[in-house]
């Protein structure tokens, strides 16, 4: 079912939390709520679960109004940051408690319990309890207790930030797995950028309790509206620049063309920000070095002002002629790679560049 958010407003005191937002979540997506802390995206979903009882606007599934409707009568499922599992129930036990909460005959409480238990992996654990097990068993377990009760919408609440890297991206794929398969209507709450570009069917950046840039992930990554949203997704490496006529950007380094011309609310003959992303940033060492095809030189005068060796590629962060410190994305062997220093020619992927106001 459809979840429409029609200019909700939550205000604690004089503090305006939410501030007009308005979305439309479609049947059996995933849609994911994007923000820094205090931007409003823990009020917004506890309002859409019931938790916040005094708003404006209105909150819909499908056709139906939620508003007065409390908590356990809206058929949502909910997974918590802490789990939230019962220490002295079993996992059987736990996943079961919605179905007996909501008198469910204990036959198919048995048949439901199964298949969420298999759903998510657990098959086999049933009697055992949460203290028996790992972070990442657990949030399984919280997932296969608000599947159970087959949801009109699952809420997620930052659900992976308890867990270490390697389980977070375990359970991201486990997460679009279940997906797949239940296609339930999904809000999804989180602070972290990759996961919201790695699951997210659309998105929305909230700012101030207001929605800054709403879109699917990889258009958004690319393509952002505005500055802000454009930082919060990831790094930018940027310059200051005049817009001309002819969306061609004047900066301090020469001429920039923008491959998709004069973006929206950007206006002729303005000052704009120009960036491009790390990733498509390539260096090459000043004396001898050559930079790969489909990359523009902008400079030869750039120097290496330090690195770190992230396995899978090294970060290095390079002076520019003027003053700007940008970042590279760099995919190297064996080698030594470039030295903190070391002088370096810049390119930019043709077709990378994106401007903002």
């Amino acid at each position: 079912m459809s979840l429409d958010l029609q200019n909700l407003r939550v205000s604690y005191g004089a503090v305006r939390a939410l501030d007009g937002v308005t979305v439309k979540i479609e049947p059996g997506e995933m849609f994911f709520l994007l923000g820094p802390s205090g931007c409003g995206k823990s009020t917004l979903l506890r309002s859409v679960a019931g938790f916040i009882e005094e708003f404006d606007g209105d909150i819909r599934i499908g056709s139906e109004s939620l508003k007065g409707v409390p908590p356990h009568r809206r058929d949502f499922g909910m997974v918590f940051q802490n789990y939230a599992l019962f220490p002295h129930l079993t996992v059987f036990g736990n996943v079961a408690f919605g179905l007996e909460a909501r008198g469910v005959a204990s036959a198919e409480i048995k048949t439901r319990v199964t298949e969420a238990l298999k759903l998510v992996g657990l098959s086999g654990y049933e009697e055992r309890r949460p203290g028996e097990l790992s972070g990442g068993q657990q949030q399984r377990v919280a997932l296969a207790r608000a599947l159970v009760i087959r949801p009109r919408v699952l809420l997620l609440d930052e659900p992976l930030s308890n867990l270490d890297a390697k389980l977070r991206w375990e359970m991201r794929s486990e997460i679009k797995r279940i997906h797949a398969q239940t296609r339930i209507t999904t809000l999804y709450v989180t602070h972290d950028q990759k996961e919201a570009l790695s699951l997210a069917d659309r998105m929305a950046i909230l700012k101030d309790g207001k929605i800054e840039a709403l879109g699917r992930p990889r258009d958004l990554y690319w393509n952002p509206p505005s500055r802000f949203a454009a930082g919060f997704l990831g790094d930018l490496n940027e310059l200051q620049g005049t817009l001309g006529a002819d969306a061609m950007v004047k900066t301090a380094l020469g001429e920039i063309a923008i491959p998709s011309g004069r973006p929206e609310g950007v206006s002729a003959s303005g000052t704009v920000t120009v960036f491009c992303r790390p990733e498509s940033v390539a260096l090459a060492a000043a004396e001898g070095g050559a930079l790969p095809a489909g990359h523009a030189e902008l400079t030869a005068g750039a120097t290496v002002a330090g690195s770190a060796f992230l396995g899978e590629y090294t970060l290095y962060e390079i002076d520019l002629p003027g003053g700007a410190r940008w970042r590279s994305y760099r995919h190297e062997g064996a080698g030594a790679g470039l030295s903190d220093g070391a002088k370096v020619r810049v390119g930019v992927a043709d077709g990378s560049w994106r401007v903002v106001p």
